[in-house]
């Protein structure tokens, strides 16, 4: 019992320690747009006020304000928003609290701590904490009428409500390895990891407002390939599809669901990440090579991404 109330102190201080690095860093963002009244969390990243939040939160709105715990309000302006990876990109008027650090969700492991802040309005400095549970994710989503797909997700069981959306996901060290995202429902934490490609979207947003993004339109999930491939490839894991959007480029290209994605543009495959960084602009309508695994037997199709629009 002693012994166990050593390890439950122990946790609690980690995760105590996060919260109050974090939380100084995390704004209650309010925003008018075409939906109504769009709330939910953002976190500076940069010391001269950039934000970073859901693009969900942001809807069309083009100006928004955001309120810190230590009393600072500022307006912000929308710098850029990108729906595909649900990031958006602010910038405040006024004055922010320091940055975070930023980590690398490359390096996250299943099992590992995480610690959830947002700054729900009226709830000031909401925390929660849990585990990796999974790791490049690829979730179809839908809000009314609309249906998209959040590509490489985090999962944890750090529970979100709507009004975390847009808050940090921290590691142990108090680095920012993921925005949250709560819209899959609550009680179901996701977060859009920083990361390689995150990084590439956000400086498209700084420097374009927009990001243009290829569009395959495939929803897949790690899956371990057969022994034998694995020896004769040295590859052990590669991408299982679970939906192949009708009339989608991929559909086109004769991929299925079931399929096991090995390469993409002859660079293997792991999992969702490894096919949604090489669909930026350049691969728009350029003849991508895909390798999978169906039945027992290799074949080879070629897809022409299109540009995703609307």
């Amino acid at each position: 019992m002693v012994g166990a109330v050593g390890e439950l102190d122990a946790y609690s201080r980690v995760v105590s320690t996060v919260a109050a690095a974090v939380t100084p860093k995390v704004a209650a963002l309010e925003f008018q747009h075409n939906r109504g009244v769009g709330t939910g969390s953002g976190v500076v990243f940069t010391d001269d006020g950039l934000l970073l939040t859901n693009a969900h939160v942001v809807g069309n709105a083009g100006r928004g304000t955001a309120a810190f715990a230590n009393g600072i309000e500022t307006e912000v302006d929308v710098i850029g928003a990108d729906p595909l990876s649900d990031l958006a990109v602010l910038r405040a008027r006024g004055a922010t609290p320091p940055a975070v650090v930023l980590g690398n969700a490359d390096s996250l492991v299943v099992g590992q701590l995480v610690v959830a802040v947002g700054n729900p309005l009226g709830l000031a400095g909401s925390v929660t904490a849990g585990v990796v549970s999974g790791l490049g994710r690829s979730l179809p989503v839908r809000a009314g009428r609309t249906a998209r797909v959040v590509e490489d997700v985090i999962q944890t069981d750090a529970a979100l409500n709507p009004g975390n959306s847009g808050g940090a996901l921290a590691d142990a060290e108090a680095r920012v390895v993921g925005i949250n995202t709560a819209v899959a429902g609550v009680g179901l934490g996701l977060a859009v990891p920083i990361n390689a490609t995150s990084r590439r979207i956000v400086a498209a947003l700084l420097a374009d407002g927009r990001v243009r993004r290829a569009y395959l339109g495939v929803v897949g999930t790690p899956a371990p390939v057969p022994a034998v491939v694995a020896r004769r490839y040295d590859q052990r894991e590669g991408l299982r599809l679970v939906e192949v959007v009708p009339g989608s480029p991929a559909a086109r290209a004769g991929l299925r669901a079931g399929d096991l994605v090995l390469s993409v543009g002859r660079v293997p495959v792991h999992d969702a990440q490894g096919i949604q960084r090489q669909l930026f602009a350049n691969a728009i309508g350029t003849a991508l090579p895909v390798t999978v695994l169906r039945n027992g037997a290799m074949v080879d199709v070629i897809a022409v991404p299109e540009e995703l629009t609307g």
